[in-house]
């Protein structure tokens, strides 16, 4: 894979096919079903951390005034909650050693 491309859920399945043996059919949905459960406790508010490769980190934002950098002018930002990604120091190690 090269630095601009992107992986997508079709190559993570075509990972665990080749890796565990599965069918390509149960690959990509155990695939589904990770992402899936990932995506449910998010969204029902909790925090997802899968050891040894990061965390997914709900935050709430309060209400505050931002600027419009062109105008200078005053606008509200409405509260709002952030989804952040924080690597465990394992991953930043793989990563700044194949850097």
């Amino acid at each position: 894979m090269d630095k601009s491309s992107t992986l997508t859920r079709a190559e993570l399945g075509e990972a665990v096919h080749n890796t565990i043996g599965l069918s390509r059919a149960e690959s990509s949905q155990l695939v589904e079903t990770v992402l899936d459960k990932v995506s449910d406790a998010l969204i029902a508010g909790e925090n997802v951390k899968i050891s040894s490769f990061g965390s997914f980190i709900l935050r709430d934002k309060n209400r505050r005034i931002g600027r419009n950098p062109k105008t200078g002018e005053e606008v509200p930002i409405e509260p709002r909650r952030v989804l952040t990604f924080r690597p465990s120091q394992i991953l930043r190690e793989r990563i700044n050693e194949g850097a």
